[in-house]
């Protein structure tokens, strides 16, 4: 082999040593020029969705935004994270909410997919009120599937959440739990003209504080409903969306609840719809089991010997009085010595009589339970012929 062979073959070698690098840089910085290029447009979707959330009166802000993640990531950081949420009631009052940080993470190859975590605490202020609130959690994170067109599905989680009233500078107990999750997908066959919404809620070791003492005791609870009547996915105010539903004869269908505390098991499921007014009408099937060991536990007979508080009877028996109550009991005792002492000592018995009248005997989950109606009219809330609650117009 001659000289200038050899000479040939080692300058070859020494241009494959350099072209590797050479290539490594090019795709480099072409991958670099991909990734800001793609970071400038997350940023513009970002602004773009904003502006069609203010719209729908959600507005969102950031006192400091920042986009970073390269190589593989976007991960687009909201520092003085703010919410106002102008007209998503019947009463169209602003709802503002304030968090520490959100960070929102894409993947470069699937940027369909988007999560998000929020970092506690949350401070929310009721607009009409002016009531402060503080929520707080251990983990918050939110994913979502789909975007930027109509999200497939999307979920939202918070561990060890809390919900506390600020009184001053003193936090006040609302609401525990140790999960809270929210689930919702575009139901099978459904599209995105005329979307069909399934959603799933469940809270494990869930307690509400300063109501009733039964409901400080830890519940767990898991509501599978499914939406009809929607027009589009666009975003829009809660009550415009609410009217839609209602003009559509669409239903709020509760596939399933079952909520468990202690011993007391109850599920239930049934058709909700929407009055002209925006009030709740239907009707849920109710089956309960462990009911006798409740019923005492609500107070009653202690309520009635202390005297049964005006804002119960307003909620209950609209029209009745305090006083009212007070007269019958003294009248009763007037007419046979004793007897109103003994009714109220025995309110317990008679409301467990009251409910077994108005359900049929059933079993749930191998235990003897009751099964009876719970009926929505024009917003009451209504077991058997008791009126038990009222919910506000949803538009």
């Amino acid at each position: 082999m001659s000289d200038m062979t050899i000479a040939a073959g080692r300058r070859r070698s020494r241009w494959g040593i350099f072209i590797a690098p050479v290539l490594l840089l090019i795709l480099a910085a072409a991958w670099s020029g991909f990734w800001f290029y793609a970071a400038s447009q997350a940023a513009t979707a970002v602004d773009a969705w904003r502006a069609q959330e203010a719209k729908a009166g959600r507005i969102y802000d950031c006192a400091k935004r920042s986009i970073a993640g390269f190589p593989f990531r976007f991960e687009v950081q909201c520092s003085g994270a703010s919410v106002a949420l102008v007209s998503q009631n019947a009463s169209k009052t602003p709802f503002t909410a304030k968090l520490d940080n959100i960070l929102v993470v894409g993947q470069v190859y699937d940027p369909k997919h988007v999560i998000a975590e929020f970092s506690a605490p949350a401070t929310l202020v009721d607009g009409v009120t002016q009531n402060t609130f503080v929520a707080n959690w251990s983990k918050g994170r939110s994913s979502v599937i789909g975007l930027p067109a109509v999200p497939e599905r999307a979920s939202i989680v918070f561990d060890d959440p809390s919900l506390n009233r600020l009184d001053g500078s003193v936090q006040v107990p609302l609401a525990r739990a140790k999960q809270i999750e929210l689930h919702g997908r575009l139901a099978d066959g459904s599209t995105p003209a005329h979307p069909v919404i399934e959603t799933v809620l469940q809270v494990s070791q869930g307690s509400i504080q300063g109501v009733h003492p039964l409901l400080a005791e830890p519940f767990e609870a898991d509501t599978r409903a499914k939406i009809t009547g929607l027009s589009d996915l666009t975003p829009k105010p809660w009550p415009q969306r609410f009217r839609e539903i209602q003009a559509a004869g669409g239903h709020i269908e509760i596939v399933q609840s079952r909520i468990q505390q202690g011993e007391m098991i109850a599920v239930a499921a049934g058709t909700l719809g929407l009055s002209a007014n925006g009030r709740l009408d239907g009707e849920l099937q109710m089956t309960v089991t462990g009911l006798e060991r409740v019923i005492p536990a609500l107070g009653i007979e202690k309520m009635l010997e202390e005297g049964v508080p005006q804002a119960t009877l307003d909620r209950v028996a609209p029209g009745v009085k305090t006083q009212d109550l007070n007269n019958l009991f003294g009248a009763l005792d007037r007419a046979v010595p004793g007897l109103g002492k003994v009714i109220k000592q025995n309110a317990n018995a008679g409301v467990a009589a009251g409910i077994n009248s108005i359900g049929t005997e059933s079993t749930l989950e191998g235990k003897k339970a009751r099964s009876f109606p719970l009926k929505f009219a024009d917003g009451a809330v209504l077991l058997g012929p008791f009126k038990v609650g009222q919910i506000p117009p949803l538009f």
